[in-house]
């Protein structure tokens, strides 16, 4: 079996913290997922995460004009460089400070980074040249008072302005003009947001904290006002727009207010194009601004916490908003008032997953009560269940049928129909219980569930809802539940009593077998074939039983596997620690011979366990991300104080700006899902709580503390090696063609996308050498090869040469087709229908052909009947 299973995507988070952005053609969005980042294309309906990984949660990002490179800055000032469209890390540097923004100039030759009251402008690495010394400083910016909040490009490129909690704007130009000084925008009465040029950049606009929008224009000039020594000269004659900007003698012209009682402004954007203003609120409400009239477009309320983060496309006509505080990320059309993409993950941790049986989807079941089914290929969520009041713990497919179930700590297992998206049976128990773990038997007529009070295991059946039996004799809670998936009616039971206990359900006997661990069962699984039980224990082992035989024909001592990542507040190195060396979810693979087990550690661990054999085949770093507990093996001592106090340790909510985040509005004692809030401070721990294997065997999913992390055998970038043509054109496709290079002139026909040439070279290709060029063609292109074969196959007499061409892209990417058959769906009816057509067609001209055949057989046979005749009649005449 392949071991290389490569990080693939992030579905279970869309939004974490940071800025959101558009590309250049405002066809996708970044998002910033802790030290990740997601790209949603809003066109063709499908998200991506990049495979690079920041050290810590990424705080801001900025793309390149040219969407070529991409900046990633973390919370601690480290930033990388990234080639966006491959997703590889071309180079790496330090800031030394936190970073509040970063841009790119609109020339892309320049990144200007804020460090702290300081403004630093570098030169932009070439992304095609390896450098030692990439980044160069350009200039620094030293005129602020206090941290540095945003900047803002001109439009040429030659100078720019930045806001500060200093409650000014400054205005500096890129090189050094002679005379020039920094130009102070002051008056707010807070910290200013933002400060935008219009487009022709007569005007400045600042926004504020507190809600204020001032107009800035140039001064009118006085005889008084030439002896100022704010005054610049301004030169006769016309004037650059740089010039015009660095010379004027700007000045409040309008103030305007927004009036938004006991609410502040925490994020904004500006269109200069369309003069849009798009403003984002602490009570989760945005407006649109026409400036400079100040003209309300309108205001709507699209989150009960404060958004985060605005991004306005370049066409003007998408607005993207990120709520920190419960992950949405929402893209709004404001001038049809819909949403093009509206995305929220789990408020708090993922506490399990399924696949179903068909492998395109994945269920996932939180803390937050809710049950999310995410479409694997796309990677967005498209139904979310909120029926159960109380986190969910464990959930399933049924192997037959559209049918998923869920079992909550609030007392019940749901089922839900997901043809019709409803929850058509909610099972409850006859007294009020807690199910931890549940099980569907492969029939899908009974659903089985273990509570974690009164340790027992119900049976309900799915057609009527009516309880079938209580299964009495564990002495803890019940842990983890499965089916023998061989249908030999037998359910496994794990619990806490160091116990499983193998139930004949459905037989007359009853019959219940024992097996004894020795520690508390955490998790079980079946292999395919129902003839193995492996079993996990809190020591760290994974016990294997012969399910037949009752024997133990196996022993994986995985503590030393699966241990890893020092956390905080540890007293002990992560060696010697005994938190977390236990795995609580196991899952075999689809044809049994491997097993991943994943638990409260940074590692997800694969193991061979064919022929009695426990051989560690890969471990699986699921994170790197120093913002979460558990991923340092040894404990950095930089951070500790003169106290000698984890500086991480320390609660620092106090200092925050604004005072919704200073409020600690935290009842007393723990909250389930959050952490102990009781703790000085409370960090996310980096664990895996649930792991399952695709039907398919070509991929996994792990329930992390970052979101659904799947990782899979196929490439996830679809590579074209002809993005790197530079001259296409029809004489260069024909001449490419009469040199015999079929597969290199068909994908340049593609690209230049006009049917005659298309046609030409597709008609030119050799029969012998169509299973190659079949097998080689790369796969971003198979759907318009398929599409233009079914249109092809209507209209060209050519009948055997389209039906060789369908058969060798079939059998050449088969898996691929069917992996992403949503995606195929309109290409593969259109080859079904000319198929089809072509069937009958064939058919009906056979049928003619065959009617034709006998008619003319009947015609000949009578006629030599007639011939006889007349001969014998000939015969006796003569007699």
């Amino acid at each position: 079996m392949k071991a290389n299973y490569q990080f693939s995507n992030l579905c279970g988070t869309v939004y974490r913290q940071g800025n959101v952005l558009f590309t250049p053609d405002g066809n996708s969005l970044l998002s910033p997922v802790g030290n990740r980042v997601s790209v949603f294309d809003l066109v063709n309906n499908k998200s991506r995460t990049l495979p690079f990984q920041n050290r810590k949660n990424i705080s801001r990002i900025a793309l390149s004009p040219d969407a070529s490179v991409l900046i990633s800055v973390d919370e601690g000032g480290r930033a990388l460089l990234v080639n966006f469209k491959r997703g590889v890390v071309l180079h790496h540097i330090n800031f030394k400070k936190p970073v509040k923004d970063v841009s790119f100039s609109p020339d892309g030759k320049y990144i200007a980074v804020t460090h702290d009251s300081h403004l630093q402008v570098w030169r932009t690495p070439n992304h095609l040249v390896r450098e030692f010394a990439p980044f160069t400083l350009h200039r620094t910016y030293t005129s602020h008072h206090n941290e540095i909040l945003s900047i803002q490009w001109s439009s040429d490129s030659k100078c720019f302005l930045t806001t500060s909690r200093d409650m000014t704007a400054r205005l500096f130009t890129l090189d050094p003009l002679e005379g020039f000084r920094p130009k102070t925008f002051a008056g707010h009465r807070d910290a200013v947001i933002g400060a935008y040029f219009s487009s022709s950049g007569e005007s400045i606009y600042t926004v504020s904290r507190d809600g204020a929008v001032f107009t800035w224009k140039a001064k009118v000039s006085d005889d008084d006002a030439d002896s100022s020594d704010d005054a610049m000269p301004v030169p006769s004659g016309s004037t650059s727009t740089f010039e015009s900007i660095a010379t004027t003698r700007w000045g409040v012209h309008e103030r305007h207010f927004f009036n938004f009682p006991n609410t502040k402004v925490v994020c904004a954007s500006f269109h200069p194009s369309s003069n849009i203003l798009v403003v984002g609120f602490s009570n989760g409400v945005f407006g649109l601004w026409e400036l400079p009239a100040f003209t309300n477009v309108h205001t709507l309320s699209i989150s009960q916490q404060k958004i985060a983060s605005v991004a306005i496309s370049p066409s003007g006509e998408w607005l993207a908003f990120g709520a920190r505080t419960l992950g949405q990320l929402l893209v709004w059309e404001w001038q049809s008032e819909s949403y093009i993409l509206k995305q929220q993950g789990h408020f708090f941790d993922m506490n399990t997953l399924s696949y179903a049986p068909d492998g395109q989807t994945v269920a996932t079941g939180g803390d937050d009560g809710k049950v999310k089914v995410w479409a694997v290929h796309s990677g967005f969520c498209f139904v979310t269940f909120a029926d159960h009041a109380a986190p969910v713990m464990d959930v399933a497919f049924a192997k037959q049928g559209s049918v998923l179930f869920s079992a909550s700590l609030d007392g019940t297992v749901r089922a839900f129909d997901m043809i019709r998206y409803r929850n058509f049976r909610t099972f409850t128990s006859p007294s009020p219980v807690q199910f931890s773990a549940l099980a569907v038997d492969p029939s899908a007529e009974v659903v089985a569930a273990g509570s974690t009070d009164s340790f027992e295991v119900f049976l309900w059946s799915v057609q009527t809802g009516k309880l079938l039996d209580i299964l009495t004799g564990h002495e803890a809670p019940v842990s983890s539940l499965a089916f023998c998936p061989s249908g030999t009616n037998q359910l496994a039971s794990g619990s806490w009593d160091k116990t499983v206990r193998v139930w004949n359900v459905f037989g007359r006997s009853r019959a219940v077998e024992t097996f004894s661990v020795s520690s508390d069962v955490l998790a079980l699984a079946f292999r395919p074939d129902g003839t193995e039980l492996a079993v996990s224990t809190l020591d760290g082992q994974i016990t294997f039983f012969d399910v037949h035989s009752g024997k133990q024909t196996n022993l994986i001592e995985g503590r030393k596997d699966i241990s890893g990542g020092r956390k905080a507040d540890d007293r002990v190195t992560a060696a010697n620690s005994s938190s977390g060396k236990a795995f609580t979810s196991l899952v075999y693979t689809a044809d049994g011979t491997c097993i991943l087990a994943g638990g409260n550690s940074k590692y997800v661990v694969l193991y061979d366990v064919r022929e009695g054999e426990g051989v560690l085949v890969k471990k699986f770093q699921i994170s790197e991300n120093l913002s979460l507990d558990g991923t340092e093996e040894f404990l950095d001592n930089r951070r500790l104080n003169s106290a000698g106090i984890n500086v991480d340790l320390i609660d620092d909510r106090g200092d925050a700006s604004d005072l919704e985040d200073r409020i600690d509005t935290t009842l007393p004692g723990a909250v389930r899902g959050a952490g102990d809030m009781s703790v000085r401070k409370y960090r996310e721990e980096v664990r895996t709580k649930c792991v399952r294997f695709s039907p398919t065997g070509r991929a996994w999913a792990a329930a992390s503390t970052e979101g659904l992390l799947i990782y899979s055998l196929d490439d996830t970038i679809a590579f074209d090696p002809f993005d790197l043509t530079i001259d296409l054109t029809p004489q260069s496709v024909l001449d490419v063609l009469s040199q015999g290079e079929y597969l290199k002139a068909l994908v340049l026909a593609f690209r230049l996308n006009e049917k005659p040439i298309i046609r030409r070279t597709y008609e030119s290709i050799p029969c012998s050498d169509i299973r190659l060029i079949a097998r080689q063609i790369p796969v971003v292109y198979i759907a318009a090869l398929l599409r233009f074969v079914a249109e092809h196959m209507e209209k060209s007499p050519h009948l055997e040469f389209d039906l060789i061409w369908v058969r060798a892209i079939l059998m050449s990417h088969g898996r691929y087709l069917k992996d992403r058959s949503g995606e195929f769906a309109p290409v593969l009816r259109a080859v079904q229908k000319s198929l089809v057509d072509v069937e009958q067609s064939v058919s009906s001209l056979c049928e003619e052909n065959t009617f034709m055949m006998l008619f003319l057989i009947d015609q000949s046979k009578m006629k030599n009947v007639e011939e006889e005749s007349s001969g014998d009649v000939e015969m006796d005449t003569e007699s």
